[in-house]
């Protein structure tokens, strides 16, 4: 494992700092305000081979590690954390795809996915069924040559403006043995979205149910096979975590270095406050924080790329990076005392942005319990 960034590797990022800086950040408050998807940035992220990164040349991708995948998303998210958790969640159907789709499902969705041709989305969670996924009701019932879906997902992000959907449906009986992974296309008669979910922020990035009524799903669109579904969805989780970790580092630094600036410049008692002992422990404490969690996002990274088994350095790079940017946002928006309140300065939204880090692909209450399994198996 190196630490040293490779000529490739610091090429893509300028890139991407650049793309950030001209193309994101000027838009996103705006999206923001309207509840809009940014249509046009997945676009030019499209035009860039960005949509697809871990896919194989083969498929249309960029084939890049992920070591190099959570990088570029760590400097999205220093921009627009809206827009680097829509591409994570676009490239979690690849991922399922390619480890488990068959040659037939890569050509028909995996290659237009990794192209930017299409958006993708993933569902398991339902209403009644959140840390307990294996709970799911949501049925899909074979009949001939189709599936006949009926139920309800939630909190499903790129919802309606994405594409192609990996929806997690019972075939079976209880818990994780009867679940099977589907493709869904928008558009299948059947197949319609329901409510928009307000959040505390993120807005850009869509989030809603999935309604399925008598949905004829082809049984060719099937995803690795009956009862095969947890495993599949796991699998697209496990990357996932890694990726929201990497999400929380990007928004952290942009928090802290916000945070930076603002207590070189603000002046109390005759000095900026950054000479203040006070401030310079929490600015060090801060710096200090995010680099352990971008460690440990590298390390997960690492051992994914490495094919070694990762799921506990995923789950550890997901609860350590996404409390860490709970924590790192709260005290930016204390360093910058009432002004952190009020929306004039970001620090109060990249706050806002950070709490849903600790909740998406797999609360950090779970996370602790995938842990200590691993720990004690």
């Amino acid at each position: 494992m190196s630490f040293q960034v490779t000529e490739e590797q610091k090429s893509l990022l300028e890139m991407v700092h650049a793309f950030g800086e001209n193309e994101i950040a000027p838009k996103m408050e705006a999206f923001e305000k309207k509840h809009e998807f940014p249509k046009e940035i997945f676009e030019k992220l499209k035009e860039l081979s960005l949509m697809g990164m871990l896919m194989p040349e083969s498929y249309g991708g960029a084939g890049l590690d992920l070591s190099t995948y959570v990088k570029v998303l760590e400097e999205i998210s220093k921009h627009a954390l809206a827009v680097a958790v829509s591409l994570s969640v676009t490239g979690m159907p690849q991922n399922m795809l390619l480890r488990y789709g068959t040659e037939a499902q890569k050509k028909k969705y995996l290659i237009p996915l990794a192209k930017g041709e299409k958006l993708g989305a993933f569902s398991l969670t339902e209403a009644g069924s959140g840390s307990d996924a294996a709970a799911l009701k949501t049925t899909a019932k074979k009949e001939g040559d189709f599936y006949i879906a009926n139920g309800t997902k939630c909190f499903v992000t790129n919802g309606k403006v994405a594409d192609i959907y990996l929806v997690m449906m019972r075939t079976g009986g209880d818990k994780a043995n009867g679940i099977s992974t589907f493709i869904v296309e928008k558009g299948m008669p059947g197949f319609e979205f329901g409510k928009v979910e307000e959040k505390m922020a993120m807005n850009a990035s869509p989030t809603l149910e999935l309604i399925f009524k008598a949905c004829k799903i082809p049984q060719e669109n099937i995803v690795g096979g009956e009862g095969e579904g947890f495993k599949v969805a796991m699998h697209a989780l496990n990357t996932g975590r890694v990726t929201m970790g990497a999400c929380a580092v990007g928004l952290a630094s942009r928090a802290f270095e916000e945070a930076v600036v603002y207590t070189k410049m603000r002046r109390q008692f005759g000095k900026s406050i950054s000479e203040f002992q006070g401030i310079q422990m929490m600015l060090a404490d801060m710096a200090s924080q995010i680099e352990a969690s971008r460690l440990l996002v590298q390390k997960a990274s690492y051992l994914r790329d490495q094919n070694k088994d990762f799921v506990k350095a995923a789950s550890m790079a997901k609860l350590v990076a996404t409390d860490m940017a709970m924590k790192v946002t709260t005290q930016a928006v204390q360093l910058f005392g009432g002004n952190g309140y009020c929306q004039d300065y970001p620090v109060e939204r990249l706050m806002r942005e950070a709490k849903v880090l600790q909740i998406v692909e797999g609360t950090n209450q779970i996370q602790r319990m995938i842990i200590a399994r691993e720990i004690l198996k």
